[in-house]
């Protein structure tokens, strides 16, 4: 494991064209201090956790010191926000330090998120406060632990440095590590200011960095935007399936990569309501939850037409048609595995379709229905009652599922695999937004024991976690009406 100073660093974005970056220096926050280290997260990078202990850490990412090999840049991209084009974003409040390169070749962005104002920040500060930073860096640690694609994040500091939002908060930074910071906005800003020679370059540099098989491919560009649509169909399949709402997909916020990106207004379900809208700025429901696989088909359509100098109309349209089967494929794929099917059967739609209706007509928890028919053999599902008394009000609706669902197992040929499929699949823990909450208010008292105990969980949460059953039970009343904005 390394140090930050034998960390082997690289800055291939410099290579790309000037107008997608500017050179910035963070800016130092007052009085910083350690809040948070995730050592799950330095491990990708080769770094011993103990740097985290070391004053030069601190100083170096809360903008008061520097580091050899480091070259910041703001990233400059645009992008369709709530379906209308704004072509002045980029990088408002962070910047790419520099990408780490592991003793295996992999390479790692290394970001600064809340590092001060940039040509990008239009009216804004270009800081980060605290409560949003141990928001992103719970969410990316809780997506990782289930399994879905998502950027990382190692750190966050905090500060005396005061900023003002609703009211006056505190700022904070934190250290985001993913395999790419490229956006569905970076095609777009290069194609509506007519760079068509720069968004090939673009689209050569991800290929070459990204996806080297497709070097060879007889129409490498139509093989790369059909990457794009595979990678944001799963994404977008796992979201739905662990009920994961994004609650701002704009094309500024879409990954190339497929990643989980940009934590805001984030949420996941806790009744199972299919219209769910976590951004309580998202007054039409365009990103609600229900919403998300045609938005992202929306975003799709988008950077298709950004690359229409590389494509013609019927690679995108193959692309997006190949988004929607890798969507469908993917959900029908993790839904079964939800309820341990491993044969397909004509009945199995009905199946489902009534399920759905029975969580949303009885407000059942999402999460602990999934978990809680997770231990219960075919054999008890009739007598398993008293098992869902805290999420139904009424079971004789639930009895009625429940025989339509083993009789369906019975086609089934282990049952003893269908349990442990289930409980690989259905995690214990989630991030609720009032756990994200206590954490917050915790950490504003300078408490960061529940960060702490999260992090752990959510790092394995389809394990049990003697001790920490609390994390997993109901949301209070209250946690149910929690209202996230786009604020940070």
């Amino acid at each position: 494991m390394k140090t930050l100073s034998t960390l082997m660093f690289t800055n291939s974005y410099s290579d790309l064209p000037a107008s997608l970056s500017t050179h910035v220096t963070p800016q130092p926050l007052d009085t910083p201090f350690l809040v948070h280290f995730n050592p799950l997260v330095a491990e990708k990078l080769e770094l011993a956790s103990i740097t985290a202990l070391d004053p030069s850490f601190i100083g170096i990412f809360s903008g008061n010191a520097t580091l050899a090999g480091l070259s910041p840049l703001a990233m400059k991209y645009c992008g369709h926000q709530f379906g209308q084009y704004n072509p002045d974003l980029g990088d408002g409040r962070g910047l790419l330090l520099g990408e780490v390169l592991t003793s295996e070749g992999k390479k790692w962005d290394l970001h600064l998120k809340g590092s001060g104002k940039t040509p990008y920040s239009r009216m804004g500060d270009g800081r980060a406060v605290l409560r949003s930073s141990i928001r992103e860096y719970l969410a990316s640690a809780a997506m990782e632990g289930l399994g879905i694609a998502t950027t990382h994040a190692l750190a966050i500091i905090g500060s005396q440095t005061p900023v003002v939002r609703e009211k006056i908060e505190t700022a904070a930074t934190l250290i985001r590590v993913a395999e790419s910071h490229l956006r569905f906005g970076h095609f777009e800003y290069l194609f509506y200011t007519n760079q068509h020679a720069e968004l090939q370059q673009l689209a050569d540099y991800i290929i070459e960095h990204h996806f080297p098989e497709l070097t060879t491919n007889d129409s490498p560009y139509a093989a790369l935007f059909e990457q794009i649509c595979q990678r944001t169909a799963t994404m977008i399949a796992a979201w739905q399936a662990v009920g994961f709402a994004h609650g701002v997909m704009n094309t500024d916020n879409m990954s190339i990569l497929g990643l989980t990106f940009d934590y805001g207004p984030f949420g996941f379900i806790d009744d199972y309501e299919p219209s769910y809208i976590c951004n309580h700025s998202d007054y039409s429901g365009r990103y609600a939850f229900d919403q998300q696989p045609s938005i992202a088909l929306w975003n799709l359509s988008a950077l298709g037409y950004a690359l229409t100098p590389l494509l013609d109309k019927t690679e995108i349209d193959h692309g997006l048609e190949h988004y929607q089967d890798t969507l469908q494929q993917q959900y029908s794929h993790n839904m079964r595995q939800k309820l341990g099917l491993t044969i397909t059967d004509e009945s199995d739609t009905g199946l489902f379709s009534e399920l759905f209706q029975l969580l949303k007509q009885h407000h059942v928890d999402y999460t602990l229905f999934f978990r809680t028919l997770s231990y219960i053999t075919i054999d008890d599902l009739l007598h398993s009652d008293h098992l869902f008394n805290t999420l139904f009000q009424c079971t004789s609706a639930l009895k009625t599922w429940l025989t339509r669902y083993q009789q369906r197992l019975l086609l089934e040929p282990n049952d003893t695999q269908r349990l442990t499929t289930m409980l690989h699949h259905n995690p214990k823990y989630i991030l609720r937004n009032y756990l994200a909450q206590q954490a917050i208010e915790e950490a504003e008292q300078g408490d960061y024991q529940l960060i702490d105990q999260l992090i752990t969980v959510l790092a394995h949460p389809f394990d049990e976690h003697k001790g920490a059953e609390a994390l997993a039970q109901l949301p209070p009343n209250w946690g149910k009406h929690l209202e996230i904005s786009c604020s940070s």
